[in-house]
């Protein structure tokens, strides 16, 4: 079985005057595409992996595409910051590893929902008031966001 899969994050409240940015590809060939920057709002960051595998209860998610790094049992995507964002007069240059850690049952959920995307919900500055970076702790816990185009009003359901 393989299929696309919308995802979406939100960086909640990073800090001022910072770009943020996903990264599409990896190693040497990579682009920094939806830079965005932060007026300490919430940014969201929308795209598309595809999930191969068994649904079976054993066999866990293989997320691919230009989005996805990392091996086949720990996949994620890099958010971009500051110079890594190409915000070239940023002091800071970082990025930001988010898990792709969804299952089966999340995936099979929001078909059954029959239309929406994952979401997944994190902070855009750390402790420190710098802008948060490395990998997102605690785990992260994607969700579904129901969207309906009669009301464009978004409805969350937690897992």
């Amino acid at each position: 079985m393989e299929r696309d899969l919308s995802l979406r994050i939100v960086l909640e409240q990073p800090p001022v005057g910072v770009d943020f940015g996903l990264q599409k590809g990896s190693g040497n060939h990579f682009e920094t595409v939806q830079a965005q920057c932060s007026n300490g709002q919430s940014i969201t960051f929308d795209f598309t992996v595809r999930v191969k595998g068994d649904d079976s209860h054993s066999s866990l998610p293989n997320f691919l595409g230009a989005y996805v790094q990392g091996p086949p049992n720990g996949r994620f995507v890099y958010l971009d910051i500051g110079k890594a964002a190409g915000q070239m007069d940023s002091v800071w240059s970082r990025r930001m590893k988010i898990s792709l850690a969804i299952s089966w049952e999340l995936i099979h959920q929001l078909d059954a929902s029959q239309g929406g995307l994952l979401d997944v919900h994190v902070a855009g500055t750390g402790k420190d008031g710098s802008p948060a970076c490395a990998t997102v702790k605690p785990l992260i816990d994607w969700s579904i966001r129901l969207l309906y185009s009669s009301t464009n009003s978004p409805i969350t359901v937690r897992r």
